[in-house]
């Protein structure tokens, strides 16, 4: 148990992370978190962030998901004022938010193609140019990202650059899930119990020892989020001071079957065939992108190695409103 970095278990394979964590912190190479959903992996970038820096610098989290296709690179890297239009005043990016911190990109794989080629390139060399700046600029910063979906296959299916994938993968780190973790479900279930009494000046409130038996027997397939949205809800509406909680139904094996791709979450409401449109549009733009970038914006190789006639690729490209320009060869 690690109370001082909030991180809290017992179990082995929690221990192996808490391991590599006092071993990531002591440098400044980029780590990849890679865990289902709930299982705490912005914790873990915090906690190799305070535990490596001095105290007052930043840790600057964003969601990935969030980042506006065409204003990525205006998120990433800022604008200085008169950049375009509406640019009245400069405007500081995500990279030089985090100036001698950390960066943390939750949710990697939701990045735009055009994103990851932004980042890609950041990397590099760690040189960056704001909107409309005439020079360059250097940062000196820590990158951590996160995943909850497996990166490598989404590789090999062509949603997500190899090359960058190489960049921030130098350490890594794999989140058990808390049906792996034994013992620590009924630790943690203690730990938030203990928070609530404390924060709602409720200190009579206990969890029923049955209630703590099918815990440790439960899969939650929400992980440690799952449980600790649970104990709050049930520790607020109970009338009595031992909290009694019937056990949830279904493992997580059958919810995970049922479980819908997070990807295409939004799509779920159409139609069939509008939601395949949506996904086949998608699918080419990124396609086409990846491909032009690595051919350096040569259209005629770039047309070969996707197997298109020249003219066909063209017409591809034209209808998806990509240009040579935007990846100009070295």
């Amino acid at each position: 148990m690690t109370l001082r970095l909030n991180l809290i278990g017992a179990s082995e394979s929690f221990h192996s992370v808490i391991t590599d964590i006092g071993k990531y912190c002591k440098c400044d190479a980029p780590v990849l978190i890679l865990g289902e959903t709930g299982t705490g992996k912005e914790k873990i970038a915090r906690a190799i962030h305070y535990q490596g820096l001095e105290d007052g610098k930043p840790f600057v989290a964003v969601n990935c998901g969030a980042l506006p296709d065409n204003l990525v690179e205006n998120e990433l890297f800022g604008h200085v004022k008169g950049a375009y239009t509406d640019a009245r005043h400069s405007q500081l990016g995500l990279v030089q938010q985090a100036e001698g911190g950390t960066l943390f990109l939750d949710e990697i794989e939701a990045l735009s193609a055009k994103g990851q080629v932004s980042l890609l390139r950041f990397l590099q060399d760690y040189e960056y140019r704001p909107l409309g700046a005439e020079q360059s600029r250097q940062a000196k910063l820590r990158l951590i990202t996160a995943s909850n979906e497996p990166l490598e296959r989404l590789v090999t299916q062509g949603f997500f650059r190899r090359d960058l994938f190489y960049r921030i993968n130098i350490l890594s780190l794999q989140l058990p899930p808390l049906r792996e973790r034994g013992d620590d479900v009924v630790m943690l279930a203690e730990y938030f119990i203990d928070r609530y009494r404390e924060m709602y000046q409720q200190y009579d409130k206990y969890l029923d020892p049955a209630t703590l038996r099918w815990m440790a027997r439960y899969d939650w397939p929400g992980n440690v989020r799952e449980l600790e949205n649970l104990i709050l809800r049930e520790f607020l509406l109970a009338d009595t001071p031992c909290i009694s909680i019937q056990p949830l139904q279904g493992s997580a094996g059958e919810r995970r079957s049922n479980m819908r791709d997070r990807r295409y979450r939004a799509l779920y409401g159409r139609n069939f065939q509008d939601a395949k449109s949506v996904v086949v549009r998608e699918f080419e733009r990124s396609y086409l992108q990846y491909v032009l970038e690595d051919a350096k914006g040569n259209v005629s190789q770039a047309a070969r190695q996707a197997g298109k006639e020249r003219r066909t690729f063209a017409k591809l490209l034209e209808k998806h409103g990509i240009s040579r320009k935007q990846f100009p060869g070295e």
